[in-house]
């Protein structure tokens, strides 16, 4: 099982080898590209949980369960929560979470991902765009 905060289920769908530190990019392309992309994926279990998850283990902005920017990303996860109907403590696979994404509204992205850095890089609004189509 995978843990993962609320707004972690778009970056793994856009996912594409970036990051903010070596250590960083190399564990989430082990969950996204390793686990969550490999054959049989989608049967992938994934909690939903309300801090730092096993995406953020190695971030350099985690401190203990908090992050350095943790308004920003308790306002990413309340409105990604919102939007995919999640809360702490939910579980799901994989393939259901991309369900979930398939159904949002095509724009949806402009308003539940401001305030994202790796917004203006179009990963997950065009990895939602394939998904959706």
């Amino acid at each position: 099982m995978i843990r993962f905060r609320p707004h972690h289920f778009l970056c793994a769908l856009g996912f594409q080898g970036k990051g903010y530190s070596d250590s960083f990019t190399a564990n989430m392309a082990r969950l996204v590209q390793g686990t969550l992309r490999a054959p049989g994926g989608d049967a992938t279990l994934i909690e939903v949980i309300g801090a730092t998850d096993d995406i953020c283990a190695p971030c350099p902005k985690r401190r203990g369960t908090l992050c350095t920017a943790q308004d920003k990303i308790a306002r990413l996860d309340a409105a990604h929560a919102q939007a995919l109907g999640l809360q702490p403590g939910d579980r799901l696979t994989w393939g259901t979470a991309q369900a979930r994404m398939k159904s949002l509204p095509a724009d949806i992205h402009d308003q539940i991902c401001t305030g994202c850095e790796w917004k203006e890089l179009g990963f997950c609004a065009a990895a939602l765009h394939v998904l959706q189509s």
